[in-house]
């Protein structure tokens, strides 16, 4: 990165790049040409300048040692000692981005109780977990919890961090990355690394529309968080490998200036995430009411009726039931869209189900690219004769 800079021997003030800029970015003060805080860095003054007066000054980066960060980092993210699924994925994906480099897998697990936990995890094949288990991480305080994050970053000086897209990881990422004054990829939906240990970090952008690939070149950690239910978990192995190290930090890590005055348990949502039978609803549905045809095709198959963005922001649905890049992703068994054209915000959701049905009157949809089982038509004929067809229980269901 770098900025603009102004030569005021060649500049006569014309004004060409005022008038130009279409930020408002620059202005005339005590005769001279002066920039804003409301320059975006286009460039278009210096394009537009007769002479030659405005130039790009790239700024020298700092170069990094990158052999001086090594190993591939994942928070474990648990409540209470139960560690989130999510984990469970990050350390699949975390292997085998250090399998490329010939890096060593670590896990940092904060918390209290939780060693036995820990030495679960040693069957993950992780190469050591780092447990910090004190009284005062008994619950989730993203200050001190940050803390630690910082103290264990600066004696391991990982190459990369992997964190859960959840809402405590949400929280606790952003926070980390920018005490290292390095960057952080939310959301991502791949992950791959170069020989240089370079991560290369892939999510949607521009609405869906593109796949952007992020690196991080000039700063050590690099971190990512990654949205449940995207990655494949590792494996469970049947010997444990590698070693779980206690960790003791000084007091001042331990000082939060968040107090918790009372823990009140959350009455139970609908998590679609975890349903193996999804029938989803889109724009294809013409009343609110049909939903009910819909969630009866779902009971009958020990699923949940899930749906699109549009119809949540009609209010026919709850959002905990709206799946794709703005709502949840998921990986179920099975899934059948009703009446969903497939957009890319919806497919970035779904794509990794073991099957895919989707229904739909268009035989151009784009649904049918990623469907494994297409058929055109329409939902409201074809969804009863689907239901009457496993009440009866021919051809054995489905």
């Amino acid at each position: 990165m770098g900025s603009i800079h102004i030569d005021y021997n060649k500049c006569d003030l014309c004004e060409v790049c005022l008038e130009t800029c279409p930020f408002n970015a620059m202005e005339i003060v005590d005769s001279k040409v002066v920039i804003n805080a409301a320059c975006k860095v286009c460039r278009l003054c210096i394009k537009s300048c007769p002479n030659d007066a405005i130039s790009f000054v790239e700024r020298k980066r700092q170069e990094i040692d990158k052999a001086l960060w090594r190993g591939v980092m994942v928070y474990v993210e648990h409540f209470m000692g139960q560690i989130h699924p999510v984990t469970y994925e990050l350390i699949g994906v975390a292997r085998k981005l250090a399998e490329k480099i010939n890096h060593p897998v670590y896990c940092l697990f904060v918390g209290h109780d939780i060693e036995d936990r820990a030495q679960q995890l040693l069957y993950y094949g992780v190469d050591k977990v780092f447990v910090y288990d004190k009284e005062e991480f008994r619950q989730f305080r993203v200050d001190i919890y940050t803390n630690v994050f910082e103290d264990v970053i600066n004696r391991l000086r990982p190459s990369i961090v992997l964190i859960g897209g959840t809402t405590n990881g949400r929280s606790l990422a952003p926070r980390v990355a920018t005490r290292f004054r390095t960057g952080l990829t939310a959301d991502c939906t791949k992950l791959d690394v170069k020989g240089n240990t370079d991560l290369v970090q892939i999510r949607p952008a521009f609405g869906g529309n593109i796949m952007a690939q992020i690196v991080t070149p000039n700063s050590r950690p690099q971190f990512a968080t990654v949205r449940y239910k995207v990655m494949e978990e590792a494996k469970r192995g049947n010997t444990p490998h590698g070693k779980v190290q206690l960790m003791d930090v000084d007091d001042i890590v331990l000082k939060s200036d968040i107090k918790i005055l009372d823990i009140r348990e959350k009455e139970k949502e609908l998590d679609i995430s975890e349903a193996d039978v999804i029938v989803a609803a889109g724009r294809g549905i013409k009343r609110q009411e049909d939903l009910v045809m819909l969630e009866r095709l779902a009971d009958l198959l020990g699923g949940q009726l899930a749906v699109t963005r549009p119809l949540v922001e009609v209010g026919w649905a709850s959002y905990t039931r709206q799946i794709g890049l703005s709502g949840r992703t998921v990986k179920p068994k099975l899934i059948i869209t009703c009446g969903i054209s497939g957009a890319v915000q919806f497919t970035a959701g779904m794509d990794g189900a073991e099957t895919i049905v989707a229904i739909n009157d268009d035989r151009n949809a784009p649904i049918f690219n990623v469907a494994h089982y297409g058929v055109v038509g329409d939902l409201y004929e074809v969804i009863p004769e689907l239901i009457g067809r496993i009440e009866e229980g021919e051809n054995g269901g489905l």
